[in-house]
């Protein structure tokens, strides 16, 4: 029996959400006061692996982080959720990285400062630490730029192995959206929102996407912010909607999302069974500030679920 259900391999920073409805900022020294700031956890893969202990699957985590304060914080905060950090590599050399988030409650703006976020590469991850897991799960594929050129030779180890894989890309900063193709076709479960599965398959429309995608993926599910999340298995297609909360702060809701569909895909459910339990991850985490803080239990989740009319599920 494996001793974790998934590694998580990806960047390891906090974030420092910065919050005011309505928030803008303005240069030339304009000083701009704020109604609230937090020092939380921050990065897709970190956020991810603390929704998927919250749930109660065994999660590790191998990243860099610098020798400094904000890599201390992050090791001991995700410590603290139950995430196996004794493979996280700390390197002097490199300062832990860190994303600025301005949050002004309906929208967001993400500053980032890489740091060892990108210095994460796949030979720093042994055989034996993958023979340890059932999983393997990767998200920010274009932050990760030590980590992009030996992704496929991961995945195909990790198949190897017998660990399904999953990815998350995130968005591309620089826009190209490309690079990623060898890696899809070695992806067991591919998790985007809307924007990026419609960039990456050169769609017109999110079902024109789903239609090029599901061709070439065993399973994949397309996070659609409030209008819910679509989700196709072979020739099975599932949609679901979001669940009417009241929304503090969206960061993270993806990451939960993913750490939803997971559990469930680890533990054998159906297809809409999986998509529900991702949809009450995703939809629960944004009741808090950060990432972490609001993400729900498995009871927390399938209770939620379980408030929803037959007819809307």
């Amino acid at each position: 029996m494996p001793d974790f259900d998934i590694l998580v391999a990806g960047e390891i920073n906090p974030d420092l959400i910065l919050s005011s409805p309505g928030l803008t900022v303005g240069f030339n020294q304009q000083e701009t006061l704020i109604h609230d700031m937090k020092l939380a956890i921050g990065s897709s893969s970190a956020i991810f692996a603390c929704g998927a202990a919250r749930l109660g699957l065994k999660v590790a985590m191998i990243g860099v982080i610098g020798d400094d304060l904000y890599g201390d914080f992050m090791v001991e905060a995700l410590s603290e959720r139950g995430v196996d950090v004794s493979n996280v590599i700390r390197m002097s050399s490199l300062h832990t990285g860190i994303s600025v988030i301005l949050n002004r409650g309906n929208d967001r703006a993400i500053l980032t400062y890489l740091g060892a976020i990108n210095a994460l590469q796949a030979d720093m991850i042994s055989d034996n630490l993958l023979q340890r897991s059932r999983h393997l799960h990767v998200a920010s594929y274009f932050l990760q730029t030590a980590l992009q050129p030996g992704l496929p030779d991961l995945f195909c180890r990790a198949h190897h192995l017998s660990l399904s894989t999953s990815l998350d890309t995130n968005w591309d900063p620089a826009g190209h959206w490309n690079s990623v193709d060898e890696l899809l076709d070695l992806t067991d479960i591919f998790l985007p929102n809307e924007t990026e599965a419609v960039l990456l398959s050169d769609a017109k429309i999110v079902d024109e996407a789903l239609a090029k995608l599901a061709s070439r993926l065993p399973v994949i599910a397309i996070k659609q912010g409030p209008r819910g999340a679509i989700a196709q298995h072979g020739d099975v297609t599932s949609r679901v909607p979001a669940l009417n909360v009241t929304i503090a702060d969206t960061v993270g809701a993806g990451d939960s999302f993913d750490a939803g569909f997971m559990y469930g895909y680890l533990a054998g459910w159906s297809l809409e069974r999986c998509l529900n339990l991702a949809i009450a991850c995703g939809s629960l985490s944004t009741r808090a500030y950060g990432g972490t803080d609001a993400q729900p239990t498995l009871e927390e989740a399938i209770q939620a679920l379980n408030t929803i009319p037959p007819s809307e599920m």
